[in-house]
């Protein structure tokens, strides 16, 4: 590292950390600093309350797909989950009840989210300017925005002149009474497969436009036992050993991923398998067999989505969507059909995350606009980015996962965060900046790794952006990163000495 730089330091910040929003990578960010002593710092958080997308996403049916032993924090096991995969509300009042125990909402400021973020070369402080029009100033600038929190809407023509109902299933309505009508769902990911089933028993017709259909596994999903809570609470070694049993065999799926994508086919059998059983009708299971390598587009688990399909008030619409009018929607085969409510099951927009925040690093370097000439976001272990001082990405570039709960990746990068704020700390450092070539070095090497995975072997995802790159999933194991990111390597970092000295609150 080096820190022969003097820094001056005109002014104590407002806060020592802002962390940008309070899901749970935002949660976990905070619970660490308060362990280490660390209070001065803020949560800004656009919503009324914590949760991320477990706030957001409240449609029928929304659930977890990795189960939920493993996807909560390692350090706050929770015993007594009703289900071997959580549905959403309860997942929810996980994340609140971790919020209370280890006291974050008083750190919370509700229905106050960040528009701009600017680096202050002269005070080596972020200048933070909020939804509301406050402003703040902070040494450290913690992103805890996720990959799925924008939603993602079609690019159709006339959408705008839809006079019926329509929303996202992140942005469900609620209030609109589905019953007895004719609804359009738009899109086949990961929110329709768990909300088709509960529109097809309320809905009187159905029409499913799928562009493209998914691979679909069975969900093992079952209540938990009233002995096995009891188990899992009074014998805690007992509960951890279980979460370590989920962890590894989930983490044995990499091996297909990101080692050996023939590997793949042996789970496309059982896929197969799973829809010719369900499926008796050969000309509807043509239509829902895909035709890409399993695993290329996100694998879905599902016990009632097929099922549904089959039902006589359901039609799976294959032809392009051409045209949407004022009350009906047009096909490529001329065929016009008329629709009550449109529900988007579109997904996010996954490869640029923070396109709705503007964060301005050295030299006025927007890092949208760093990002673009890049042809996607990019970050070293998508943590930090050459340019932007004293910034860190939670659940930044490439740290996504196809194979394994997002929750232990969160809880690395956390640990990776805290080591730079001590070590900050220790050489009171003004500024810490990853080195240009380090994190060049870095992704150059990414990307070439990404290229051997399943996740480039052919398709059209979400994983992937417009230019061809892909900004969102890690192409390894977990546990290489976890390894890879235990410890902080400091020569791959540049910093500036401060010239009066930073407390560490």
């Amino acid at each position: 590292m080096n820190a022969a730089v003097k820094h001056p330091i005109a002014a104590k910040p407002d806060h020592n950390v802002v962390i940008i929003g309070a899901g749970f990578s935002g949660l976990c960010m905070a619970i660490k600093l308060l362990e280490a002593g660390r209070t001065s710092f803020v949560i800004l958080e656009k919503a009324g309350d914590i949760g991320g997308s477990w706030r957001d996403n409240h449609y029928p049916g929304c659930a977890c797909d990795v189960p939920s032993h493993l996807y909560s924090f390692s350090f706050e096991p929770n015993p007594f989950w009703s289900r071997a995969y959580a549905p959403q509300g309860e997942i929810w009042s996980y994340m609140r009840h971790c919020a209370a125990k280890y006291g974050v909402r008083p750190h919370c400021r509700f229905g106050e989210g960040i528009a701009h973020a600017e680096f202050d070369e002269a005070t080596a402080m972020w200048r933070v300017t909020t939804t509301t029009g406050n402003t703040l100033t902070t040494r450290i600038l913690v992103s805890g925005v996720g990959a799925l929190c924008l939603p993602a809407y079609p690019s159709l023509k006339g959408l705008d002149t839809f006079k019926g109902e329509a929303f996202h299933s992140a942005e469900w309505n609620h209030d609109y009474d589905l019953e007895g009508k004719t609804v359009a769902v738009i899109g086949t990911g990961a929110s329709a497969i768990q909300f088709v089933p509960h529109l097809q028993k309320r809905v009187k017709q159905l029409h499913l436009f799928q562009r493209t259909p998914p691979w679909v596994l069975p969900k093992l999903d079952r209540p938990m036992k009233k002995w096995e809570k009891t188990l899992f609470n009074t014998l805690p070694f007992v509960h951890r050993l279980y979460r370590d049993f989920l962890y590894w065999r989930m983490e044995s799926a990499a091996l297909g991923f990101t080692v050996n994508p023939k590997i793949m086919k042996r789970i496309e059998r059982l896929a197969r398998k799973y829809l010719a059983h369900v499926i008796p009708d050969p000309v509807l299971r043509k239509k829902l067999t895909p035709d890409y390598t399993i695993g290329c587009k996100r694998i879905l688990i599902s016990n009632d989505y097929y099922p549904a399909l089959t039902q006589p008030n359901v039609e799976v619409v294959t032809d392009g969507i051409v045209e949407v009018r004022e009350h009906s929607i047009v096909t490529r085969d001329g065929k016009e059909r008329p629709i009550d409510a449109i529900v988007y099951g579109t997904g996010f927009k996954a490869t640029d995350p923070l396109s709705e925040i503007r964060i301005t690093g050295r030299a006025g370097l927007e890092i949208n606009e760093a990002w673009a000439k890049a042809g996607g976001p990019e970050a070293y272990y998508g943590l930090a980015a050459p340019g932007f001082p004293n910034l860190f990405m939670l659940l930044g570039p490439n740290t996504g996962l196809g194979h394994n709960s997002i929750i232990f990746m969160i809880e690395a990068q956390v640990r990776y965060v805290m080591q730079a704020l001590k070590l900050m700390d220790e050489k009171k450092l003004a500024t810490f900046e990853v080195k240009s070539d380090v994190h060049d070095a870095f992704n150059a090497k990414l990307q070439q790794d990404i290229k051997q995975t399943v996740w480039n072997s052919g398709c059209k995802s979400w994983y992937i952006a417009e230019t061809g790159k892909n900004p969102t999933v890690w192409p390894g194991f977990t546990v290489s990163y976890w390894a890879k990111t235990r410890r902080l390597e400091p020569g791959d970092f540049d910093g500036a000495t401060a010239l009066a000295p930073l407390a560490a609150e």
